[in-house]
């Protein structure tokens, strides 16, 4: 048993300090991953790596509420859904009249405007994103761990516990899946 996932039977079983030992285990990774999404993100995020690691970590490692973890690979998926979530709330947040969500920055050059804000596009995609789970949950989870946190392919098979060649078949499902909906809802894609 790796010694994450050791910490995370500790934690499970009411261990105190448990979180504080696996915070410095873990950090880089989920520093990488959380850096990876935000750099896919469009100018104007306001939401800083370190500021959304703490958050999911916050979110995963619960104290109140402990967890069954039988993995670290478990442990990340977790964390990258609780980074997807953080994203949508934050986007729906901004969406609000009360956090500008009638305001929208307009750059100079009329060549970089775009109709559709970089919080619907996220919106819509959550929104497509639930419908997949719906059809196919496997899919649907390849998909958040490659969008919402920037990891490869076969990073996200062996995250979601998938043989390579079947995390390639459900991907390519998942992408034309999208894009279908995405095309017949007349959702802002970003693409």
């Amino acid at each position: 048993m790796s010694e994450v996932t050791e910490i995370l039977s500790s934690i499970e079983a009411g261990d105190p300090h448990a979180a504080e030992q696996l915070l410095p285990l873990v950090y880089d990774e989920l520093r990488k991953l959380a850096a990876q999404k935000l750099a896919q993100e469009k100018p104007g995020q306001t939401l800083q790596a370190t500021a959304l690691v703490h958050e999911a970590y916050l979110r995963v490692v619960d104290a109140e509420k402990p967890q069954h973890w039988d993995s670290r690979r478990h442990f990340f998926a977790a964390a990258a859904e609780a980074m997807r979530r953080i994203l949508i709330e934050n986007a729906r947040r901004k969406g609000r009249h009360r956090h500008g969500g009638g305001w929208q920055r307009v750059e100079l050059d009329p060549a970089h405007l775009t109709s559709d804000s970089p919080a619907e596009q996220l919106l819509a995609i959550n929104d497509a994103l639930d419908c997949l789970a719906r059809d196919d949950a496997q899919a649907a989870q390849l998909v958040k761990l490659r969008y919402f946190t920037g990891v490869s392919i076969e990073e996200a098979a062996e995250m979601a516990g998938l043989a390579r060649s079947t995390a390639y078949e459900h991907f390519a499902y998942a992408r034309a899946w999208l894009h279908r909906y995405l095309k017949d809802t007349d959702a802002p894609s970003g693409t």
